[in-house]
């Protein structure tokens, strides 16, 4: 009589632990993702579907789920140490926005999607801004942005990868570069002014020469535009001012003067 009723006690603590296992898998198997999540689901070691969001059901020991985060990732690119075209040695840094658009492909054709990422950026970087001289690095960061977006997801599409941006922050030459940069600009700046005052010079010449051509043809133009140069200097200066009267324009001025009385 004790040992069956060792044995049915026995029974029961089995049948016990049984029920705890299987509900302890049950509880495992139902796995909650987020709206900005996947699941990629593999059965026996191969793929299976990609699942989610909301309440999923992944079987242990037969099935294997991976998560995927679907939302934008900012990614900062380290600081690199780039050779322009001119041979400038240029510390460049940038930041990177990408996110998955395929599940199945970030987690089945590489091994960690954001490293390989990170190092392509790194690299992409480095040869795309080696290819241009410094004034081209400096002044048209726009269309290097939008070239190394256009090679870095060209890359990435294999992986599941959209780069939506690539920006440029901050480059850093060094001191003597910045010297040379700083007196290069002063030269532009010097030849720019010397440019301009060349222009007014033969645009002044010029007038000059067709107001010579106009008071050659009218002798009393000349005697009238001497006499009010006078006029002037005499309102703004009271002092006594000594001006030659070349010779040749008094008969001018006497004629002119008669015309005026009569």
């Amino acid at each position: 009589m004790q040992e069956q009723f060792f044995d049915f006690s026995h029974g029961i603590t089995l049948l016990g632990i049984i029920s705890v296992i299987v509900l302890l898998v049950i509880i495992r198997s139902f796995r909650i993702l987020w709206e900005y999540e996947r699941g990629v689901v593999f059965m026996l070691g191969r793929y299976w579907k990609v699942k989610g969001p909301g309440l999923i059901l992944v079987f242990p020991i037969v099935q294997k789920m991976v998560r995927v985060d679907l939302r934008l990732v900012v990614l900062d690119i380290p600081t690199q140490e780039v050779i322009s075209r001119d041979n400038v040695s240029l510390q460049v840094n940038a930041v990177l926005y990408f996110l998955v658009v395929d599940s199945k492909k970030a987690i089945i054709n590489v091994e960690d999607y954001f490293e390989a990422t990170s190092q392509l950026a790194q690299t992409t970087l480095r040869s795309v801004l080696g290819q241009h001289e410094l004034d081209v690095i400096l002044a048209e960061r726009d269309k290097l942005n939008a070239s190394l977006q256009g090679i870095l997801d060209a890359q990435t599409e294999t992986w599941g990868i959209k780069v939506r941006n690539v920006e440029i922050k901050q480059v850093d030459i060094n001191e003597s570069m910045i010297r040379a940069i700083a007196k290069q600009a002063e030269a532009e700046r010097d030849r720019r002014a010397k440019v301009i005052h060349a222009e007014g010079e033969l645009q002044a010449s010029e007038k000059l020469a067709k107001a010579a051509e106009v008071l050659s043809k009218q002798p009393q133009s000349m005697v009238l535009r001497y006499l009010q140069t006078l006029g002037m200097i005499a309102e703004e200066n009271n002092s006594t001012i000594v001006f030659p009267l070349p010779i040749e324009l008094m008969p001018l001025i006497e004629n002119f003067t008669k015309k005026k009385k009569t």
